[in-house]
């Protein structure tokens, strides 16, 4: 059995509590794409854990994989291991030698790239841990892999092509000094040293083989995919995206499983109860035109913590929108859904809905093909009853029903506008904090 967990908005949807959740039913739980710009949250028993690049399975003790379609910082990923360790935990964490490793030049390089569009309207307000110029290596065929750091004569042939062209790069089309990030003893002496402990720790695998192995054991694994579909390479707001494949497609191909393995399964997406976005873009049911919708979107953030767990800027705030989440269940095939952050939206004054855009004085359901032509959307708000704020951890224990009958509406609202039952609801950070309506792995 096979579940595949996707943010269906622009990521931050709360997707590492359900894999948290769900995870205790996983054998292995993979991650398919992203790097650790993709901060998720773990509540275990009160203890949070803030992780950017660990698969949030490793808190419930089950074997994490970073798969190919990830891009790896080495030095990130010992640190929240060592860390974790330190916490007293033991996380079994695989790397698929064919994933891709982020070196100090891609992180210069990021930097120096959203600076230099840093006046103009194509800045995406990126995370500058050179996730993008690494899929560029990799795209471009100049990419180091993970198995390349386990044989110190091929690392060394790597950086000797790499490095000359990222030094030529940085002083003679930006004019500036290069540093460090462009030695290429320093860079050999560190990341052999890395291979060495991935090689002394067991650590590398071949991803899709291994994947395929334990299925045929009969074991269950989670795909997990970070940010959200909004943001995905192919289907998200162009240019303002990552650079991978957030979209239940990225499974397959980042993890080297066929397409099948995750149709027949089940695919979840996670949808937070409002919006928010890090970042730039357009976002029609941002509340932002007037002081009341600021201090509405004030007591939003606030309230739901809405801050990046990675760089801890503050989230822009909006209404859920609908045509996004039509959009992403059409993309990634979505079987279910899982709806967190509701007990945020308890005790506001109104609750409202972008229920579909105006374009061109024409109705819209779901999402214009081109980011221009979404920013010009007037989305049609659809207002709800609203609902008290109750005892969210009592309702969490006694189930759907106890869920406010206002806030039951709003939630068949969205199922029947994106055609997919509702699987959780989570009404607090905390795993205990999350009514489970179907478990996945029992479908």
């Amino acid at each position: 059995m096979t579940v595949t967990i996707v943010g269906s908005q622009l990521g931050d949807e709360g997707k590492g509590a359900l894999v948290d959740l769900w995870g205790g039913d996983a054998d292995v739980v993979a991650r398919y794409q992203g790097g650790d710009n993709a901060g998720h949250t773990v509540v275990e028993d009160g203890d949070e854990y803030k992780l950017s690049l660990v698969p949030s399975g490793a808190v419930r003790g089950k074997i994490g994989i970073l798969g190919n379609g990830c891009v790896i910082n080495p030095k990130t990923l010992f640190s929240e291991i060592d860390e974790l360790r330190e916490r007293g935990l033991d996380p079994d964490v695989r790397l698929a030698e064919r994933a891709h490793v982020i070196m100090p030049y891609h992180r210069r390089l990021d930097n120096i790239e959203e600076e230099a569009k840093a006046d103009s309207e194509l800045t995406v307000g990126t995370t500058g841990r050179g996730i993008g110029p690494t899929y560029e290596d990799k795209a471009g065929r100049r990419g180091i892999r993970v198995g390349d750091l386990l044989d110190p004569e091929v690392l060394r042939q790597r950086l000797e092509y790499v490095v000359p062209k990222k030094r030529a790069l940085i002083e003679n089309v930006y004019g500036l000094e290069a540093g460090e990030e462009c030695d290429v003893e320093k860079l050999f002496e560190q990341y052999a040293e890395y291979g060495r402990r991935l090689e002394s720790e067991n650590m590398t695998v071949n991803c899709g083989n291994f994947l395929a192995e334990r299925r045929s054991a009969g074991e269950n694994v989670m795909f997990e995919g970070a940010q959200g579909t909004l943001i995905d390479i192919d289907h998200g707001s162009y240019p303002y995206v990552t650079s991978s494949n957030p979209t239940a497609g990225g499974a397959a191909t980042g993890t080297g499983v066929g397409p099948t393995v995750v149709g027949q399964g089940e695919v979840v997406g996670i949808v937070k109860a409002y919006l928010s976005r890090v970042g730039e873009g357009p976002m029609p049911t941002e509340l932002k035109n007037d002081e009341h919708q600021e201090e509405l979107a004030d007591y939003i953030r606030e309230k739901g913590g809405e801050f990046g767990t990675v760089t801890g800027r503050p989230r822009r705030i909006g209404w859920l929108d609908i045509p996004m989440l039509r959009h992403s269940a059409r993309v990634s095939g979505l079987t279910g859904l899982a709806v967190n952050h509701l007990d945020v939206l308890a005790g506001l004054d109104e609750v409202k809905v972008g229920h579909s855009y105006t374009l061109d004085g024409e109705e819209y359901l779901t999402m214009p093909a081109t980011t221009e032509r979404w920013a010009q959307c007037e989305p049609n708000l659809r207002e709800f009853e609203t609902w008290d704020d109750v005892d969210w951890t009592e309702v969490a224990a006694e189930g759907y029903d106890a869920i406010p009958a206002a806030a039951q509406d709003y939630l068949e609202y969205i199922s029947e506008e994106v055609g997919a039952p509702i699987y959780a609801v989570g009404v607090g950070p905390d795993r205990a904090e999350t009514v489970e309506v179907v478990n996945p792995f029992e479908q």
